[in-house]
């Protein structure tokens, strides 16, 4: 098992200061949403790109809309003519409001709507919507409650619920090892081996940083740094967030957490989204290396939902958006362009 540095050791690398990038975005708010939904409460909200064409990229639990910054840059800052793309802090992250009180991922969804109505994105099969993880059963209810308004959608390492696919002993093992209190180099590690395959943690930082060629994206002085490994940039990431008391809070992590496990699409629910959106503007994608949400649970979305690109990816883990970032992108891109040309633009 490979022995990874300690957080004290991640935060006196050269890079740490860098591991979150400074991509400028072309509008930014807080809204107020939900009233009459227990609310009202505000939502932090970035656009990137002024484009015609719009992407909405959802976050997984208790992650910030940073966790997105590579597609961020990708499409928002080196494709920004082409597209504009929303990213937000669902309830209970990052800049966003942590009411106490049951989250679901039905209310984030309409969360999410109240933003896009704000930004006028309202016609017909305009939002180009992806989610991963939690931010994957967002999407399915933002797609239950606006098909019309879905031009493609992108179900990342998510599931219609969380079912047991282990043995009982596993099962208990897994849940009683989440919830244990642990140190921070405890709890990064285990993040980092739930989320990503061991040999992808070892091998070299992989992240294209921005540089000067990257449009709105400010450069600090000496440029982004490269750390060692690929389990370096992603702690230096977790460290970040989890040092900003105020956006990372163990109060909003656990009602996004239940909002995750409460989440059920039955079979004929995921079969009325199918018919009412289209089975050819959706992706379905999971790895086989998935050890945050297991396999089968993509295996059963595509059952369900019979998507027209349906991808079971051998030895992929649970983050593609980081783990193969430049396949992801094109993969994305080619969903979006298939969205808009169903859609006759």
């Amino acid at each position: 098992m490979a022995v990874f540095p300690s957080v004290e050791e991640v935060t006196k690398n050269p890079a740490f200061p860098t591991a979150t990038w400074q991509l400028e975005p072309h509008q930014s708010g807080l809204l107020p949403v939900a009233a009459g939904r227990g609310g009202p409460l505000n939502i932090n909200w970035e656009v990137h790109g002024d484009g015609p064409v719009k992407l909405i990229l959802i976050p997984g639990l208790g992650f910030f809309k940073t966790a997105y910054q590579r597609q961020t840059m990708y499409f928002g800052h080196m494709r920004g003519s082409t597209y504009s793309v929303l990213i937000i802090d669902n309830r209970g992250m990052g800049g966003s409001s942590k009411p106490l009180m049951r989250y679901s991922t039905s209310e984030m969804a309409q969360d999410i709507l109240e933003v896009a109505n704000h930004l006028g994105w309202t016609s017909p099969r305009q939002l180009h919507v992806c989610g991963i993880s939690m931010g994957g059963m967002i999407a399915q209810e933002l797609a239950c409650a606006a098909p019309e308004r879905v031009s493609s959608l992108s179900l990342i390492s998510t599931a219609a619920k969380i079912e047991n696919t282990t043995t009982f002993t596993e099962n208990m093992v897994n849940r009683i090892t989440m919830l244990l209190p642990k140190s921070p180099d405890r709890s990064i590690q285990y993040a980092a081996r739930a989320i990503f395959p061991p040999a992808y943690l070892a091998e070299p930082d992989g992240a294209v940083v921005p540089d000067e060629s990257v449009p709105r994206c400010k450069i600090p002085a000496g440029g982004y740094g490269k750390f060692r490994n690929n389990y370096e940039r992603f702690a230096a990431q977790e460290i970040t967030k989890q040092q900003d008391k105020e956006a990372f809070t163990k109060k909003g992590f656990l009602l996004q957490l239940i909002a995750a496990g409460w989440h059920h699409k039955s079979p004929a629910q995921l079969k009325e989204l199918g018919d009412k959106i289209g089975r050819e503007r959706i992706l379905v994608l999971h790895g086989t290396a998935d050890k945050m949400i297991s396999t089968p649970h993509g295996r059963k979305l595509i059952e369900y939902l019979h998507p027209s690109q349906g991808l079971i990816v051998e030895g992929l883990g649970h983050a593609p958006i980081n783990e193969r970032t430049e396949w992801f992108n094109e993969l994305l891109e080619s969903r979006c362009s298939l969205g808009e040309k169903l859609s006759g633009r």
